[in-house]
Formats: structure tokens, sequence, C-alpha cells
């Protein structure tokens, strides 16, 4: 039987229909040479992706066999304009049939796309241009193609950067004479991934093929996909999970996927669990932490879950792409469990652009885990100081995927027995060949084939901790301190959440590096910031033993990667650039 998603809303005109969940096709866990072949096999089929507006209604269906189509077109128009094999098409990465179209097309006239971000709300105009611009210098395309309400942005950028630009829309007009397309192979590469805090020194992800379609694989088999799956997303395509994880996955694996736009999402997030509640299948949906946050937060000053939501049928709740928070997780269930929603639904993960995506993912059904580990553990300081216990609960992110080999090694490479802190290194078939034209950050992370990762964790019974990571780590007077555990302090206080704080050190006047701690203050009232301002410090000062220095700033002045999460370096050349200004308070 086949089982769509019913429409929201009824309208007097025609509406469209999803594509099905169950199809005829025989399933292939992507098991193909090239993404064009995926392409090619799930085109013989009926599903598809689907497109929803801000309320969750269904706006567009856009079938596999109807992108093949599409794809194709674009790839004789990319031709007829002079595009040749190994050229880079950069696209702004909107989430909808158009760049869908273009990223295939331009995969099957043999050059790269290079999926590009979306303004944010963070930075402004200027900001933005100049990130486009830094990220086209890096993969020098050649053209920059995006939608029209982007056309002053973009057009800004590719002509700071010497790049065509071009509006997609008007490129769809072109005529698409005929012409013969090249095959790639195996171990071409299939296009240039840009990290999320790819911005003033960009590092471009080159993936293959091969790399690709073994990663996708291994989602398959990881999150045991069935017949009844779908996708549902609001990540955007221009991160690695949104990209690789709810765009391509779907396809070499022969699953139909339902989008809201991540912009929507971020106004009217409670729409992600609308369109999931709806599904008449089983749902396969992920989200960094903030994403749960967010909806426990809309939802606590509602009604009860269950008059809204139904999560019942919420078969993989992925989390990635930062670190996985126990306690939002736990919020999270308190409040959609009546609405149906079981806790051994979530999915913790641990990946990056440079692995493709996965690296492990938790066995279905097993839930969060976590491990209590002791604070002298993270720091490397020594046992019986003189001081409380404290521990931090770190979550496990599962086992290595399949054809991924996991290690924890010293610094000096060697290998790590279980349970012992160090660097996270990996290696298998997706793992990537380099960062383009960059070989010497390449030969930094890349050794005889395993990949430095740059994060920090350990090892148990087969499961990764991943505890933080190893450029953010705080280190003062030789001992170790996380920035996450200062921030999660002081989310503890009234009225701060996750996201208002990001801890770094500095080097004082004096000469003496310290913490400091920059924390978003709604407040207008200057007694009242005084007060938390010292509320701030004595808590951080009981949670790590060190002074440490606070700053109260404005609402939204921390600044974000491309995905939406804390970028402390950036904050911390902003701040000690005066770029971000705190207020003046009294001492």
């Amino acid at each position: 039987m086949t089982i769509d998603l019913a429409p929201m809303t009824a309208t007097a005109t025609a509406k469209p229909t999803a594509t099905p969940t169950d199809d005829r096709l025989p399933r292939r866990f992507s098991d193909f040479a090239t993404l064009s072949e995926a392409l090619d096999y799930a085109a013989d089929g009926v599903r598809g992706l689907n497109f929803h507006d801000a309320r969750g209604t269904l706006v567009h269906s856009y079938s596999y066999a109807e992108m093949r189509a599409d794809a194709h077109a674009a790839a004789l128009r990319l031709i007829a304009a002079g595009v040749a094999p190994h050229d880079r098409i950069a696209l702004i990465a909107e989430t909808g049939p158009e760049f869908a179209a273009l990223f295939f097309g331009t995969v099957l006239a043999g050059a790269w796309p290079v999926p590009l971000p979306l303004p944010t709300s963070f930075g402004g105009r200027e900001a933005y241009i100049d990130q486009l611009r830094v990220q086209l210098a890096s993969c020098d395309p050649k053209l920059l193609m995006y939608p029209a309400e982007l056309a002053l942005l973009a057009g800004a950028a590719a002509q700071a950067a010497g790049v065509e630009g071009v509006d997609w829309l008007e490129f769809g007009t072109r005529p698409a004479p005929d012409a013969a397309l090249p095959q790639a192979g195996s171990d071409d590469v299939c296009y240039l991934q840009y990290s999320s805090g790819s911005t003033r020194f960009p590092h471009g992800v080159t993936v293959t093929h091969r790399a690709l379609l073994s990663n996708l694989a291994a989602h398959a088999h990881g999150m045991q996909i069935v017949e009844s799956d779908r996708c549902i997303s609001w990540l955007p395509w221009y991160h690695d999970m949104g990209l690789v994880g709810c765009f391509l996955s779907p396809l070499a694996n022969q699953v139909s996927a339902d989008y809201l736009k991540t912009e929507d999402f971020a106004r009217r997030p409670l729409s992600w669990l609308d369109l999931i509640s709806r599904n008449a299948g089983t749902t396969l949906s992920y989200s960094p932490t903030f994403g749960y946050d967010i909806c426990a937060r809309r939802i606590s000053s509602q009604t009860k879950a269950s008059d809204r939501f139904d999560l019942s049928r919420w078969r993989v709740a992925g989390n990635g792409a930062d670190m996985i928070r126990p306690d939002v997780m736990q919020a999270f269930v308190d409040a959609f469990a009546d609405a149906g929603f079981q806790a051994t639904a979530f999915l913790p993960s641990y990946g990056l652009a440079e692995a493709t995506l996965a690296v492990s993912l938790m066995p279905p059904g097993e839930g969060i885990r976590v491990e209590l580990v002791e604070e002298t553990e993270l720091s490397g300081a020594h046992h019986g100081e003189d001081r409380p216990q404290r521990y931090r609960a770190i979550v496990n992110c599962g086992k290595a995927v399949r054809d991924m080999e996991i290690q924890v090694r010293e610094e000096d490479g060697t290998p790590l027995p279980d349970g012992a802190i160090g660097k996270v290194w990996c290696r298998g078939p997706s793992v990537m060949v380099g960062y383009f034209r960059d070989q010497a950050s390449t030969d930094a992370c890349l050794v005889d084939g395993w990949l430095d990762t740059g994060d920090m964790g350990y090892m148990s019974d087969g499961y990764i901790f991943i505890v933080g990571r190893a450029k953010d780590m705080i280190i003062i007077n030789g001992r170790n301190h996380w920035p996450q555990d200062i921030e999660w302090a002081v989310e503890q206080l009234p009225g701060f959440k996750a996201g208002d704080i990001a801890a770094f050190a500095i080097t004082t006047p004096g000469g003496e590096e310290t913490p400091a701690v920059l924390v978003q203050c709604r407040s207008s009232d200057e007694e009242e910031r005084v007060r938390l301002r010292d509320e701030i410090r004595d808590r951080v000062r009981s949670v790590t033993g060190m002074n440490c220095v606070v700053e109260l700033i404005p609402p939204r002045t921390l600044p974000r990667t491309s995905s939406g999460k804390l970028s402390r370096a950036k904050a911390r050349n902003l701040y000690l650039a005066g770029e971000i200004k705190p207020y003046d308070l009294a001492a």
C-alpha cells in the first residue's frame, strides 16, 4: 500500500501529492559506483523529495525521475556555457528543487558542485558577502548560481571574487542543446564540501564518488532502513549533515524525504514536529541538540503535546553536528512523551565533513547512554587535589559505521586503551582525499590513511565517547578546562540558555592567561546586570576554581557558524579586536 503525507490544509486549487513512502523498486543500500548511477536507479521508482512551506503545507513534490530529467537538462546547459570536467560550480544551497537539479546537473556534466551557505541572522549583509567572497576565492568556480531573491548579495560576492554570477531561474530558460555527458569513475571527485566554520580560512573537503557512496551505505546499514521509513528534515543543505545525511542519503537509499526550509524551522520550530506527526510511515529525522532544545522550550508554555502531536512513529531521532546534551534530550522526552515519543528513538552519532559525514552511529533502539567522567580525567589534573570531585555526563556516540575504524591516541600517535582520553582518529573509504588546493592542511591531518579529527574522546567496549574539540580547550597554569563545562555551569543559572555563553582563554594586561566568559544578557537594568555578572563569576569560580573575566553583551551578539553553531574562536577574535562591545558596568 502506498502511504503519503496527507495535506495539512485544504485549498480550492489542485494540491500537489507527496511522493510515496512505499515503492516496488527493490531497495539498494548505495551499492553504486557513482552518484549518477544512484540517481538513475532511484529515478526508476516513484519516491522523491517534497518541499513544504513554513506551516508544513506541501507546495512541491519532486520525484527522483523528475529530478533526473531536470538534472540532465541542467548538465547540457552547463556544457553549453563552457563548463568542463573538474570545473567547480558554486551553488547557494537553498532547500528546493532548483538546487537539487543543479547539484546533480553539475555532477552529470563532470564538474564539481560546491554548496555555499544562505545568509543567516548573524553578521549582516557585509559579513555574508565577505564569507562568500572568501569561499569563492578558495574553490575558484566557473560560476556562482543563486536564487533570484539573493541576486544583490550573491551578485556582489561574485563580482568581488571575479566570478560570473547566474540567477538560476534565468539559467533554466536557456537552451539545452544535446551533447555527450562525461562518464565519471568511482575515484573521481563528486563535490566539494566546506565545513560550517570555513569562513576566514576555508577548507574545501574533496569528496569522491567512492567516499560518498561508502558513507551513504553506512547510513542505511547503521540506521537499519526499512520500507516504511521516510526522512523529514529542516537541516541546511550547505552543511554536511543536511546535504549528505538528509539529501543525498535518501536518494542513494531510495527513501522519500520531506523538507522545511531552515529559516522556516527557525521561525516555527514546532512545524517540524507537525510534519513528523502527519507521516503515516516511520520517521528518520536528525537535529543538533539545539533543535530539540528549542522545541522543548516552545511546547512548555502550551497545552499537552498529545493534543497536537503524534510522535509514536518517530523511529530514528538522530543527534549530531555538535556536543550532545543529555539534559536537553531528557527535557525533550519530558515534553513529548505524552505525544508518543520514545527515548529509545534517540540515535547519537559522531561525524565530520572530512569523513564525508558519519564516523559512528548508536545502534537503533539503544537511545542516549551516558557515562559520568570525573573532571580531573577530562582536565589532566592530578588526582587527590584538595577540592570536591565534579563530574560531567559524556554521551555515548555509538560504534564505528560500516568499513570505518576509530582509534584514540596520545599526542605522539600512540594508541590508548579503553577509558583513556586522547585525540580521535579514524580511517575508512569515506575519509576525504584531502582539502582542495591545500596540501599543507591535508598533510597536517591525514597520516597513512588515518584522519586526525581534531576532537578528543575515549573508547569503551567498541563505543566512542566525544568529550570536546581539542582546539577549544582552555589551558590555564598547565591545566586543561573544557569551555563547555564553563558554559554549562552558567546555563544552570536562571535566565540563561544554551547558546548565550562563550568561554575561551585570553591574556590579561598583566600577562596572565585567564578564562573569559561572554554572556548575552537581556536585562536593561544596570543593577541587575552587575548582580548577574557577579553571580556568573562566583558560579564559574565554584566549578573551575578559577577567577575569570565576565563580560555581559547584548542579545544576538555571539557569532555563529553557517550551520548555527557557536563559534568560540570567532567570538574570541571579535572580542579582542573590540568588535564585540560589552556593557559598561561598575567594577
